[in-house]
């Protein structure tokens, strides 16, 4: 175990690990029942995608661990789901068998872009202030999915309020927080699994804490050869050039898929491995000189562009790096144990959906918010009495909170890092990559306004 994830030499040791992995499942394990929540309104069936979202994390969470060695954690993205359904099924009116294809394709696009180092020269592009920022923005944009999540913060008329605080989630969720904020600042060893399990124990008699509805496993199963390998049959790949004057629209879509994939994944490696350093400088430069796959962030890189190609094939949206990860990291995660960890925990959760879908998002949402505020340590490196650096770095660590998207805080942080190196005259140090990037998202935003 040892010798094979080298847990001495980065520093841990497998109840460590384990620990890691546990918290990291808990803060993400929402997905399990979410997912085919949203897939299935594109008429997918639940109990199909169900397995699917189950199987694609096994899968990528297993090369992530195993390949690669690092404690990240994959399963089919939010907000990619949502744009799966609303947009490409429902506004664009493809099938979800055409979307599943596409999401194919972007997978296969991704592995490309991986193998011919697109994406790591990508992360060697975006300066250090940048980087600061989106391991801060990361923070901000995990505290806020935590008080989304339990309705701390609703957006009632338009306007973002807090509502009275006269709700039993509401009461679950501060009774935890304040738990896990005590537990933290007392360095009591495992704070954020403990907080997890022990506020999930106070939602019961709040009846907040209760047994999830799922189908059975088996029949589960019976469902899923209706989207195994769907994008191979006639009404999958085949079906989306038949008709060519839609031909751009297939195009412009796998882009959006792409693009918003690619950053995800580059924004969640910056804003959490350089921070802990499982990316470590000196990965960095081995990654520089690397060819093919010797270093880890490389190997880490090609295990996220697999994974989405994969869950397309058992009938899922993308599956991303989960940057709920940062709380197994925070927990101590440093090596794949963490991910395997997790592996595991998914695969058993197929059997147990009731059980894992009882913990309430008023319980893992108190561990997100902490883990936000120790990511924002990262901005105390940005020199904010610079405009030049704070205007980037501004857009970039607030617009993912805004946005609720990782991308989408890259997006305008490059894009404002150009507008303020033109304008001082500096656009020399602009590297061609950033510039060519900012107008891909320059591109995306406008194929998305005219779609």
């Amino acid at each position: 175990m040892d010798s094979f994830f080298k847990l001495r030499q980065h520093g841990t040791k497998v109840s460590t690990e384990v620990f890691a992995g546990i918290t990291t499942f808990f803060t993400m394990a929402y997905i399990i029942a979410v997912n085919p929540a949203i897939l299935s309104q594109s008429g997918m069936p639940w109990g199909a995608v169900f397995l699917a979202t189950i199987i694609a994390a096994i899968i990528g969470t297993l090369v992530m661990g195993l390949f690669a060695n690092v404690p990240y954690a994959q399963a089919p993205g939010m907000g990619l789901n949502a744009f799966f359904v609303f947009t490409v099924c429902f506004t664009l009116g493809f099938t979800w068998q055409q979307a599943l294809s596409m999401v194919f394709l972007c997978g296969l696009i991704n592995i490309l872009v991986t193998v011919t180092r697109v994406r790591k020269h990508i992360i060697r592009a975006i300066p250090k202030s940048l980087q600061n920022a989106i391991s801060g923005g990361i923070g901000l944009f995990i505290a806020y999915i935590g008080l989304l999540n339990t309705g701390l913060i609703n957006f009632g008329a338009g306007v973002p309020s807090i509502p009275a605080i006269n709700q039993p989630v509401l009461w679950v969720f501060l009774i935890g927080l304040v738990l896990i904020i005590v537990l933290s600042i007392m360095k009591v060893k495992g704070a954020i699994l403990l907080s997890i399990i022990a506020t999930a124990i106070i939602g019961i008699p709040f009846g907040v804490t209760h047994m999830g509805q799922s189908v059975s496993f088996s029949e589960a199963a019976g469902q899923l050869p209706q989207t195994l390998g769907v994008i191979f049959r006639a009404e999958g790949l085949p079906s989306l050039f038949t008709d060519l004057g839609r031909l751009p629209l297939v195009l412009m879509t796998i882009f959006a898929f792409s693009l918003t994939d690619t950053f995800d994944t580059i924004g969640t490696f910056i804003g959490t491995g350089r921070r802990s350093g499982i990316f470590s400088e000196a990965d960095e430069q081995a990654m520089a000189q690397s060819r093919g796959f010797s270093s880890k962030m490389d190997r880490a890189l090609f295990a996220d562009a697999i994974a989405t190609s994969i869950g397309a094939v058992f009938g899922t949206s993308n599956t991303t790096t989960y940057v709920e990860s940062a709380s197994g990291i925070e927990a101590g995660g440093r090596t794949g144990l963490t991910s395997v960890v997790v592996a595991l925990l998914f695969a058993l959760s197929a059997f147990l959906a009731a059980f894992v879908s009882a913990i309430p998002a008023a319980a893992s949402a108190p561990a997100l918010v902490m883990v936000g505020i120790m990511m924002l340590s990262s901005f105390k490196e940005i020199q904010w009495d610079s405009l030049e650096e704070a205007v980037p770095a501004f857009f970039a660590g607030l617009f993912m909170a805004l946005c609720y998207s990782i991308s989408y805080g890259i997006a305008f942080g490059f894009f404002f890092y150009c507008i303020v190196k033109v304008f001082t005259g500096k656009y020399r140090e602009v590297h061609p990559i950033l510039w060519v990037s900012t107008a891909l998202f320059i591109l995306n935003f406008v194929l998305l306004a005219v779609l």
